[in-house]
Parts: structure tokens; sequence; C-alpha cells
């Protein structure tokens, strides 16, 4: 378990946050997955790999619903993400936007899906929409 969970943290913090996250897919057993969890869920959000974190938030949110520090840090990775598409949008001139939809329609999916402050959720959702749209991303029935 020890091993894993260094390995997991030692490619969050060299830039690999998908490869920690695969360490965690395959895991072998629940209390090992629940701390491989909460470090990528806190590495990943400290290091700006704000997809990641809102990943394993989403899940530990769905373990411990009661627990709000989940839906939390759930919520402010979402919102990291989109901060750092709108950064990218503002940098580039040839602008990827299907990658950056696809990220978009799956923090809504995520914010969506919380088990408690589903009227935060909500805000935050309407609010993602209508920047995406302002800068020119259109998530179709999302």
């Amino acid at each position: 378990m020890c091993f894993n969970v260094w390995l997991a943290k030692c490619l969050v913090m060299n830039g690999k946050p998908e490869e920690a996250w695969d360490v965690y897919l395959k895991k072998e057993t629940a209390s090992e997955s629940f701390e491989l969890l909460q470090l990528i869920a806190n590495d990943c959000y400290r290091m700006g790999h704000f997809l990641f974190a809102a990943r394993a938030f989403n899940v530990l949110e769905s373990v411990d619903p009661a627990d709000g520090d989940f839906f939390e840090g759930k919520r402010g990775a979402c919102v990291g993400v989109f901060q750092q598409i709108i950064a990218a949008k503002q940098r580039q001139r040839s602008f990827q936007s299907t990658k950056h939809e696809d990220h978009i329609i799956e923090i809504l999916s995520l914010l969506r899906g919380s088990q408690s402050n589903k009227t935060q959720a909500q805000r935050i959702v309407d609010t993602i929409r209508k920047g995406a749209n302002d800068i020119g991303l259109y998530l179709h029935n999302q």
C-alpha cells in the first residue's frame, strides 16, 4: 500500500496526474483506494491538475456525502478547470474547443451528480454553461 501512495504522489508532483489516476484504478483494497483518492484529490488540487482533483473529490463525495469538504474540493476543482479553459482561450489563437468542451461536459456532469449542496452545484453549472457560451464553446444539451 505504501508504495502505491508514494508512486501516486510522485506522479502527481511530476505533472503526470493521469498516471496517478491509473494507479488508483488498479487499487487492491478499499482502504488503499480511499487513501489514494485523498492524496490524488489534494495533491492534484495543489498542483493545479483540477480535472483529476475533481474526479477524485467526486468519488470521495460519493463514498461520504456527509463530509462537506469533499463537495467543497470538487466545487473548487471544477471551477479551476473552467478557469484554466478560459485562460487557454485567452492565450491561444488556435483554440482546440473539442477537448475543452469535453472537459466542461465532464465537470458539469460531476457537479450535477453532487449528493449534497444541489442548489449550489446547479448555480455553478448554470454559471459555467453561460461562461462557456460566452467564450464560444457550445455545449449541446448540457
